[in-house]
């Protein structure tokens, strides 16, 4: 089992309109990186140009982009890039409207569980961004089963890909437990109340599980940016608060300000991480 269809809803079917009052332009729910500006639209593109380098990407590249949200990073590949063909997949229906609703140039999406997806080609790059958090649940964690979890999700890229394939992925990691009691109680209720059915991965876990389909050619963790990145998200619910009560109800913001806090406080205590992973396939296996 991994996060089904009715949980990944509780994460992003919300509301479209809800996310896109405090997210960036392009909708990207991921950790932006700050290198060179602190506009949180200028760092979500400068993630997105960390990836496509780490894809290495080409205009005449045959892209898939597994758990591709909203599309931002469709947009990015289409729009900014002139990519000729990116296809993306996505288990909520809400996201999989959105990306409809942009027809990007050479753009696909389909809205189907990564297991059953189907390519119609196979791609010259994978491009994953904090979607492995989705692929195992906190019960095959404790069970010991993540590697399997994510070697098995390894396997399925590669055999998606073509000989010389790079894959790009960006993931979030579990790092030191916490020892204070709100804290645990906090990251609990995130994990089981906004992302159900999903746990985030250890570098271990990725280090292990990606032999022996992809060799890890370039890691970098970007915890700082990641607790940046809340902070912004955060500051935008709070411009919006009188809109959500009015169009959502003071529930909803009140658990998304929740959630955010706790994220930013897991990061700033180095409860968690953010990588972006480099990887190349290794084609004799």
């Amino acid at each position: 089992m991994m996060s089904d269809k009715a949980e990944v809803a509780v994460s992003y079917d919300v509301d479209n309109e809800f996310f896109r009052l405090w997210l960036d332009r392009r909708m990207n729910y991921t950790c932006a990186v700050f290198d060179d500006t602190d506009d949180l639209d200028a760092a979500q593109v400068a993630k997105l140009d960390v990836l496509y380098r780490y894809g290495h990407v080409r205009p005449d590249s045959r892209v898939l982009d597994i758990g591709c949200g909203w599309g931002a990073n469709l947009e990015y590949l289409a729009v900014d890039r002139g990519v000729r063909e990116a296809h993306g997949i996505t288990l909520s229906e809400a996201q999989h409207a959105e990306i409809v609703r942009r027809n990007l140039p050479g753009v696909t999406a389909s809205c189907v569980d990564y297991r059953d997806y189907v390519p119609p080609v196979r791609f010259d790059t994978i491009m994953s961004i904090c979607m492995i958090e989705h692929v195992c649940t906190p019960q095959q964690a404790r069970a010991g089963e993540a590697v399997a979890r994510y070697r098995d999700y390894f396997r399925r890229a590669w055999e998606w890909s073509r000989p010389g394939a790079h894959f790009a992925l960006q993931c979030i990691l579990r790092n030191r437990a916490p020892r204070l009691a709100a804290d645990i109680r906090e990251i609990g209720w995130v994990t089981y109340q906004i992302f159900p059915g999903g746990i985030t991965p250890r570098m271990e876990d990725i280090v292990q599980a990606v032999n022996p389909y992809w060799e890890i050619v370039e890691v970098r963790t970007r915890r700082e940016d990641y607790r940046r990145t809340c902070e912004h998200w955060r500051s935008r619910l709070r411009g919006h608060a009188d809109e959500i009560r009015r169009r959502w109800g003071d529930h909803l913001l009140a658990d998304y300000d929740r959630y955010l806090t706790a994220c930013i406080r897991a990061f700033e205590m180095h409860y968690q991480s953010l990588a972006q992973w480099s990887l190349r396939r290794i084609d004799e296996i």
